[in-house]
């Protein structure tokens, strides 16, 4: 579906669940209160209603917002376009009251036909306790609901739940109401600004079942504007979720498909960006699953010197594509944030221009399995090039059946190109010579030992491997 020339926006490609995702400032907020103005006004459009991000308040019935309401059917509505709802979570509390009334005239509708299911209210009162572990709903004479605590069975009043759990019950009413209250035969929208806000990434997946399981059959469309990556990522677990990368100033968002890329990639950002998660630990892209124990190593023994998190790509051919998803991300959430992304050289110029705020880089050897033989690697082994070399020729000699004979060869005949052959058919007969270890464990050690000391840049060095980027970006040698 797309949404054309709505108060000056235009969002295209939406499906059921879409997500904006952008930083503080961009105008997210400002789009959606301008959505839900415009569309009030189409036609073929049913329910419209707008989630304000900042929602105050305390979870308790307070009549005189029912009477509000009653005087005027668009008073919720109205109050929720400033930034900031006072009184939210008591508009959340009466609307239960809705919830209720719309529940049972349902089953009073229902009950009569052939394939009717038996049910009761406090079937859909459990799906709002479905988000909650420290405390339960339940139905009460006199007030909208009664807060128990689970472990003692005690009534607890609205301020002593916490903020996290408060946020959880409002907006899960709000939910249900909107599904109860949609028009079948129209274009029903639900705008809903920031609901990650008091919430830890845990609550935020939790959020995001019952935003799923509420929204499954019902003729609703939901938009989201969030800055939470984890709560995208969980959205997406449900299939069928598109995102939209909000920069200030857009008045045109067209919306794509969240993918196997984003799926990798989203969860490493932290789950919201003033959490700093990200800055602290860059998402380091590289190739294959052989380089990410390499570089896990690596920040495993660096004595916290190196802060990056490697995330292998699958596929040199998909690498652009991570690397452009990474930087959407970037500039959507991230005032001033970088991700890294590593190549190896092979045939291609060390040489490789940056996309936006991803440093990309290639090594200055053909491959990562020619770092075991720089100098330095092979010290920590306890050998040097010279004896290698040797011990090579002697496997040569003795082991002319070997189906990788030929490829020793070439090596050796090469003139043992150490920093610049193709080692891969031959790195696990290289390294059988060198020493015990995997050759991913030799080489992050050699590189985490490399970032502490800071090394020498000369003839068969690791510096002289890694390329001068390399060091500079991610082991901040100078």
């Amino acid at each position: 579906m797309d949404l054309n020339g709505i108060n000056g926006f235009t969002l295209l490609g939406l499906s059921q669940k879409n997500v904006i995702l952008g930083k503080n400032g961009c105008g997210k907020s400002y789009l959606l209160k301008q959505l839900e103005q415009g569309l009030q006004q189409r036609e073929g459009f049913g329910k419209v209603r707008y989630i304000s991000p900042e929602r105050g308040g305390v979870l308790q019935y307070e009549p005189n917002i029912e009477q509000n309401i009653a005087q005027d059917p668009r008073w919720i509505e109205n109050s929720r376009r400033q930034n900031q709802s006072g009184n939210f979570r008591q508009q959340s509390a009466t609307l239960f009251r809705r919830l209720e009334l719309l529940v049972l005239r349902e089953i009073e509708r229902d009950h009569t036909r052939a394939d009717y299911v038996a049910r009761n209210f406090d079937d859909t009162i459990q799906k709002l306790n479905i988000l909650l572990d420290r405390v339960r709903l339940e139905r009460d004479l006199n007030r909208a609901f009664m807060i128990v605590n689970r472990e003692t069975g005690e009534p607890t009043t609205p301020g002593e739940i916490s903020s996290g759990e408060s946020e959880l019950i409002s907006l899960g009413i709000e939910f249900l109401v909107f599904m109860k209250e949609c028009e079948t035969g129209t274009t029903n929208v639900f705008l809903v600004d920031e609901p990650d806000v008091h919430l830890h990434p845990d609550l935020q997946d939790r959020l995001a079942r019952f935003i799923i399981d509420a929204l499954r059959d019902k003729p609703v469309t939901l938009i989201l504007a969030t800055h939470s990556t984890a709560l995208v990522a969980a959205l997406a677990e449900g299939g069928d979720a598109r995102v939209a990368f909000m920069r200030r100033n857009d008045a045109s968002l067209r919306f794509k498909s969240i993918t196997d890329v984003d799926r990798a990639i989203l969860p490493i950002f932290g789950a919201h960006p003033l959490s700093n998660v990200f800055n602290k630990a860059p998402i380091f892209l590289i190739e294959g699953e052989d380089d990410e124990r390499l570089w896990q190593h690596v920040v495993r023994s660096s004595e916290g010197r190196l802060r990056v998190f490697p995330r292998a790509v699958d596929g040199i051919d998909r690498f652009t594509q991570f690397e452009t998803e990474v930087n959407n991300i970037i500039e959507s959430v991230y005032d001033d944030a970088k991700g890294y992304s590593l190549r190896d050289r092979d045939l291609h110029p060390e040489l490789i221009n940056d996309v936006g705020h991803v440093i990309r880089m290639r090594l200055s050897c053909r491959a990562a399995e020619n770092l075991m033989l720089s100098d330095e690697a092979l010290a920590l082994a306890g050998t040097d090039w010279v004896t290698l070399q040797e011990n090579v020729r002697q496997w040569a000699d003795a082991n002319a059946g070997h189906k990788y004979y030929a490829d020793v060869r070439a090596f050796t005949e090469g003139g043992f190109d150490r920093k610049g052959h193709d080692l891969k058919t031959i790195r696990n007969i290289l390294i059988g010579l060198i020493t015990n270890k995997p050759w991913e464990f030799l080489v992050g050690q050699a590189i985490a030992a490399l970032a502490v000391s800071g090394g020498k840049i000369a003839e068969g060095s690791l510096r002289g491997y890694l390329g001068t980027k390399v060091c500079q970006e991610i082991l901040k040698l100078d």
